[in-house]
């Protein structure tokens, strides 16, 4: 499934007033980040991650295993934070077409 640009657009301003629920610091990404993740994902379908890392390229890399494992979409990267989206079954946020 991809996003288009009107549904990224209805999903930035659906994280506009969100506080990023899972942080990654100097432990890095690790398997109970992970769990986090997915839990907080299986929950909300949209979240935000907050990643401090020092340089661009490593919170690339981060942002890119997240996706690759939650099977996440991205939706936005802005500084240090990571918005994806995964719909769940009960299907919490109706995207427009």
């Amino acid at each position: 499934m991809n996003l288009s640009n009107k549904q990224k657009q209805y999903l930035k301003s659906e994280a506009h007033h969100l506080k990023p629920i899972v942080m990654i610091g100097a432990n890095g990404f690790t398997e109970g980040v992970l769990a986090e993740i997915d839990n907080a994902l299986n929950f909300h379908e949209l979240i935000k991650i907050k990643v401090s890392a020092e340089d661009r390229e490593t919170k690339k890399l981060i942002c890119d295993a997240i996706i690759r494992e939650t099977k996440a979409l991205p939706v936005q990267l802005v500084g240090s934070n990571f918005t994806i989206f995964r719909p769940s079954e009960d299907k919490k946020i109706s995207l427009p077409k």
